[in-house]
């Protein structure tokens, strides 16, 4: 019998120069990797030739034009092929970025004529080789006149024969022939990897700062005589932002604008017995009034809405919306497309439920009976936000919608509009709330709110700096509408005050829901959410008696918020995710963290080039004051080890001497957080 000889599956060409390992890259390049202008990253690969002669590598970003921009890589591990680069790109849109393996022939000829010559073997013959590599590396294309003039200048001094050869040969391997040659190198057998995609977006996709608002509430009234309310408008609210800006937010986020079904409305704090007063829950979206493209007749008209967001954008604020794919059974979807709800045995239309709870208001969207009619719908209301000026989406659990709509959608949206942002409002398991980022949200809720002792915050911070950075960004927020942890309800001021600063210097974007500045940690029995929760009803916090003059006066943490957003404007380094350092304490509940930014030269200013380098050490028990030593990795600081700094605590503006080794005391006596910004001597 003749054999028959085995099948073997198609296989991608390995290329002259092995390039392996490419790092960083989203599913082996099926979804993009994501940045910000001017962000810094760190791409990595193995890379690797046959035999001794010297091998190289470079990191080539591919901008929107086509244009490429190289990047030089170093090997950082040789025994294991290492080679790296850190890399940025100027401005938005879809790029790519491939690494090019290469062999080096300058290197390969310094290292053996340097040995050989050392030992006067073949010397003649390596000078002589070393002049012709220079003649053809000044030939080089994108080589310039002054290199061009540098390499024949070097080609000269080999051939001088009336100087010595060791001199002969040091003209070439130091000073200006080895700095063209590695700043221009000559590259021979130039292997390209994959191109790899690059989602390159405007800042505010990684850095900014929101506040949270119910619009109903900003501007209501409660009437003694009647006990009945007079509901906030977007007039009223407008008046609110000069407030919200003045402590330094980016970005104000409205919870559903739209009418409110009838229909098993909630009444206050999640009650079933709701009065004809009671404003219901405005996640069940949906009346006579209209559904997710009205406003709710209480609030105004699309032009108070204009106004609103024109206010905003006057004050430097951007507006986001709360978008909620789930109807009331009063929305007119449920009777213009039932195909879009599920339908129960007994004929009903399935409510929400997480049993054992139950949104009896609330029906969630089925997008499997008609996709393309929903999906269709999706982005026509959509679009009408954005006519209007909303340019970030705060999305209500997207998890519970299929990950490929949102794919879709996102991507839809911003084939005419790139600049919108979508925030994934996912508290559910690891892989989804990955994947909804995967999928184009550019913004992620987190697990920040539960994490709250060292080890957790450690670890879980750094995940998201390394494991998850090219992909997905985190939003850190201490509370929301739904979220009040027992850290929270019972930790006092210094809980209030460490969980921000934790939360905006962390990470590059944080949030908190009004009210946070006047520390409300009443939690409703049984649950982890504020009594009297505003999701029910209507509260008028009364934002004048706290100021200069009201009889709460110096009882709000607006002056707080306020300085930890001049902090992060006035400091880059708090606007990167990838450069945290975790630094040794002592005491197992202080944690002590730094980032580390390189600043450019600023030539209106007359800013000389710099490192910005912000520390950050927070007494993580809100019951205790403590003391404890800090023990500084100093590279990571930019210092050497036996150096010292000046440390400005930029909340209290005091000043400290501090080496290697310092001692601190935080605690609810004093402040529960220093962040210290390092000042060479």
């Amino acid at each position: 019998m003749t054999a028959t000889p085995l099948s073997t599956p198609p296989q991608t060409p390995i290329g002259r120069i092995p390039v392996l390992d490419i790092s960083p890259i989203v599913d082996g390049g099926a979804r993009p990797t994501k940045s910000v202008v001017g962000e810094t990253f760190l791409v990595e690969a193995t890379v690797i030739r046959e035999g001794h002669d010297a091998v190289s590598a470079s990191v080539v970003l591919t901008d929107p034009d086509g244009t490429d921009h190289l990047t030089q890589m170093v090997c950082t591990n040789p025994g294991l092929n290492t080679w790296e680069a850190v890399v940025s790109a100027d401005r938005t849109g879809l790029w790519t970025f491939r690494v090019e393996g290469w062999s080096d022939p300058f290197g390969t000829w310094e290292h053996d004529a340097t040995v050989k010559i050392q030992a006067d073997v073949d010397t003649a013959l390596m000078l002589a080789e070393g002049a012709v590599l220079l003649d053809r590396a000044a030939e080089t294309e994108d080589r310039t006149p002054a290199g061009r003039a540098t390499l024949a200048a070097g080609a000269a001094a080999l051939r001088d024969e009336t100087r010595p050869p060791q001199v002969r040969l040091s003209a070439v391997t130091h000073g200006p022939v080895h700095e063209e040659l590695t700043g221009t190198p000559v590259r021979d057998h130039v292997t390209p990897s994959t191109a790899y995609p690059l989602l390159v977006e405007r800042q505010l996709a990684l850095t900014g700062a929101w506040y949270e608002f119910f619009p109903r509430s900003e501007g209501a009234l409660y009437d003694e005589e009647s006990h009945t309310w007079r509901s906030g408008t977007l007039r009223t609210a407008a008046k609110r932002l000069h407030s919200v800006a003045g402590m330094g937010f980016d970005v104000i986020y409205l919870t559903p604008i739209h009418p409110i079904g009838q229909a098993a409305k909630k009444g206050p704090n999640n009650t079933l017995d709701a009065g004809p007063e009671d404003p219901g829950s405005p996640y069940a979206i949906g009346s006579a009034d209209g559904g997710h493209d009205a406003i709710h007749p209480d609030l105004g008209t699309f032009d108070d809405f204009d106004f609103f967001v024109g206010e905003a954008r006057r004050l430097g604020l951007e507006v986001a919306m709360d978008i909620a794919l789930q109807c009331s059974p009063d929305h007119p979807w449920v009777t213009e497309h039932p195909e879009w709800f599920t339908t129960r045995a007994d004929g009903t239309i399935a409510f929400a439920e997480n049993p054992p709870k139950k949104y009896q208001d609330i029906y969630p969207l089925n997008f499997d009976n008609d996709p393309a009619g929903a999906y269709a719908e999706m982005r026509r209301m959509i679009q009408v936000w954005i006519d209007h000026g909303v340019t970030l989406f705060r999305v209500d659990n997207p998890h519970t919608k299929p990950v490929e709509f949102w794919q879709w959608l996102i991507q839809d949206v911003a084939r005419d509009h790139p600049d919108i942002i979508w925030l994934s409002e996912a508290f559910t398991k690891p892989a989804m709330m990955r994947t909804l980022a995967k999928a184009g949200f550019q913004q992620s809720y987190t697990y920040y709110a539960w994490r709250n002792t060292k080890p957790d915050l450690e670890e879980y911070v750094t995940e998201l700096a390394t494991e998850t950075a090219h992909y997905m960004r985190p939003s850190f927020w201490p509370t929301t509408h739904d979220i009040l942890t027992p850290y929270m309800q019972f930790g006092g001021q210094a809980a209030w005050k460490l969980r921000a600063a934790l939360a905006g210097t962390l990470v590059p974007t944080y949030g908190i829901y009004t009210g946070y500045e006047l520390m409300e940690h009443v939690a409703r029995p049984g649950a982890e959410e504020q009594i009297d929760n505003e999701k029910y009803q209507y509260r008028n916090r009364r934002w004048e008696d706290y100021e200069p003059g009201g009889e709460r006066e110096g009882q709000s943490l607006a002056w707080y918020l306020r300085r930890l957003n001049e902090i992060r404007r006035e400091h880059p380094a708090l606007h990167w995710l990838r450069n945290v350092t975790f630094h040794h304490v002592d005491d197992e509940n202080i944690m002590a963290f730094s980032k580390r930014r390189a600043v450019p030269a600023d030539e209106t200013t007359g800013v000389p080039a710099h490192d910005d380098v912000v520390i950050v050490i927070a007494n993580l028990d809100p019951h205790s004051t403590r003391w404890s030593r800090v023990v500084f990795d100093m590279p990571a600081l930019g210092l050497h080890p036996d150096e010292g700094f000046r440390a400005h605590d930029l909340i209290t503006d005091q000043w400290w001497d501090f080496l290697r080794e310092a001692m601190v005391h935080l605690g609810p006596d004093h402040e529960p957080v220093h962040i210290i910004e390092l000042k060479r001597y």
